[in-house]
């Protein structure tokens, strides 16, 4: 029996790859922010003969100290995690700062990524062929980090925040194996393309117009998480991949920079540890 941790397991393909692993038997630490959301995969797993092995942590993601104390708890109830996958996300078309003084796009969708990632590499290590899947955005043409201004202070759209969390998680994947050289973690960027899930956020009019356009021609979340599965069932050869939509994706051009992948570990841990002090 294998152990998942999935972020923003409650809904989307997050929850879809979390009913999937306990229906192959594996055991699945479910990560959201909605207790009843929460409450409901606990039904669905108990009506499945599977309650011993799903555990709801309720925790905000988009808060670090409270990301950490959800470390801390996967910390005090399992001494190795198989696999960690990343789904946790939400759109805002307008600005929000969290109380912890951190633009929320860039707290929910890259900071939780970089603290679980990090913070449970050693879990990670202690099983046989452990791997990170992180489903964000490689291969998508657009967004830029503004690297003198993560938090989108100037001229801030909900869609330029989405797009530079995307290319922060590539470098996130291409700084983790390089301050990692010679692990056995597994680190995988993974676009599912347009899936059929909620597509959490607070949207302006004309935002939600395009989304459930989107919303209609996307794919049914059961197919968007075939690519999650396969990279938990069988993670790669290589210490950071990416994909999209299934096909691999060089790791070639600025999105995976291994200077900017540098670069963005220093400041990270720099803003960490000043949240720290």
């Amino acid at each position: 029996m294998k152990t998942f941790v999935i972020s923003g397991g409650t809904d989307g393909i997050g929850k879809a790859v979390a009913l999937a692993r306990l229906e192959r038997g594996d055991q699945v630490v479910v990560l959201g922010r909605d207790a009843d959301k929460g409450a409901r995969i606990v039904a669905a797993a108990e009506e499945s003969g599977a309650a011993d092995r799903v555990h709801f942590i309720q925790v905000d993601l988009s808060l670090v100290d409270a990301t950490r104390k959800a470390v801390a708890e996967i910390r005090s109830r399992f001494a190795a995690v198989d696999g960690l996958v990343l789904c946790a996300q939400h759109f805002r078309s307008t600005r929000l700062v969290t109380e912890e003084g951190f633009e929320n796009s860039f707290a929910l969708y890259y900071l939780s990524r970089f603290v679980l990632s990090h913070e449970l590499a050693d879990l990670l290590e202690a099983a046989p062929a452990p791997v990170v899947v992180n489903v964000c955005g490689p291969g998508i043409p657009m967004g830029e980090v503004r690297w003198d201004d993560l938090g989108r202070e100037r001229d801030y759209t909900g869609i330029d925040a989405l797009m530079q969390g995307s290319r922060l998680n590539d470098l996130l994947g291409v700084g983790f194996a390089r301050q990692r050289p010679g692990s056995r973690i597994r680190y995988v960027l993974l676009n599912p393309g347009g899936v059929r899930t909620s597509f959490s956020g607070e949207y302006d009019p004309a935002m939600a117009e395009q989304i459930e356009a989107m919303r209609k021609a996307a794919k049914p979340v059961e197919e968007g998480i075939l690519p999650v599965l396969a990279a938990l069932d069988t993670p790669p050869d290589q210490p950071v991949s990416a994909s999209m939509m299934g096909e691999p994706l060089p790791l070639e051009g600025p999105a995976f920079d291994a200077e900017d992948a540098d670069r963005l570990h220093e400041l990270t841990v720099g803003l960490l540890a000043a949240r720290t002090a």
